[in-house]
């Protein structure tokens, strides 16, 4: 180390040791004891880590639960549609029923069971048959309807042949059975055309002249049935 003084100049030459810092005895221990004793390391209690954590009082939802309510919600809405549907059907009923009423009400011409006492047409032919079941074209349908003012399948097919005095039934069974099954390459127009529930007159080339549905006037159209079958009056 140099010193200076004004007048004076000095060089003084020390021990490298001398400016060693101190070492405190304290501190080397306290570091000591924290190095032997792992301070780093950090232990917790048991009991602490045992706590469940909360959920403030909301649980999760389980599957079984979901399925049960989809189930639940789908045989509610399922009897909700079987409620609205029946109730449909009631009023439709009543409607047809009310329409029937006011249609053969509105007709007074003679009824099938009248045309059967007296046929206009004693002579009886298929050819004739039919041609007189062409006549109602455009009637409109009308569920349970047996007059020109309205027909149903069957009531149309009883009300054609009482005109040649064949006293049939209103059912569309009951006339299939009446008569004898013949197959589609004998049949002619007159010959009747008889499915499950339904029936009309065969009119060539695969098509039926029928009282098909209400809103549909009576008409010509194919046979739209999967299992149909001819049937022949008169044989």
């Amino acid at each position: 180390m140099a010193l200076v003084v004004p007048g004076l100049f000095a060089t003084m030459a020390l021990p490298a040791y001398a400016f060693t810092p101190a070492t405190d005895a304290a501190g080397n221990s306290s570091l000591q004891s924290l190095k032997e004793a792992g301070a780093q390391s950090l232990s917790v209690d048991a009991g602490v880590a045992a706590n469940a954590v909360a959920r403030d009082g909301y649980s999760a939802t389980t599957e079984a639960e979901l399925a049960a309510a989809n189930a639940a919600a789908a045989a509610a809405k399922a009897a909700a549609d079987a409620a609205a549907k029946a109730a449909a059907d009631a009023a439709n009923a009543a409607a047809q029923r009310a329409t029937f009423t006011n249609t053969q009400k509105s007709f007074s011409g003679p009824s099938a069971e009248d045309l059967v006492k007296a046929p206009p047409y004693p002579n009886f032919s298929l050819s004739q048959v039919y041609s007189v079941a062409l006549q109602y074209q455009v009637v409109p349908y009308v569920y349970g309807g047996a007059t020109p003012a309205g027909f149903d399948c069957s009531g149309f097919v009883k009300y054609v042949y009482a005109q040649f005095g064949v006293n049939m039934p209103h059912s569309s069974t009951a006339q299939g059975n009446m008569g004898t099954r013949i197959s589609i390459e004998d049949a002619v127009p007159g010959d009747l055309i008889v499915s499950a529930g339904h029936i009309g007159f065969y009119a060539g080339d695969n098509k039926i002249l029928h009282a098909s549905r209400p809103g549909t006037p009576l008409r010509i159209g194919p046979i739209y049935a999967d299992n149909w079958w001819v049937v022949r009056i008169g044989i």
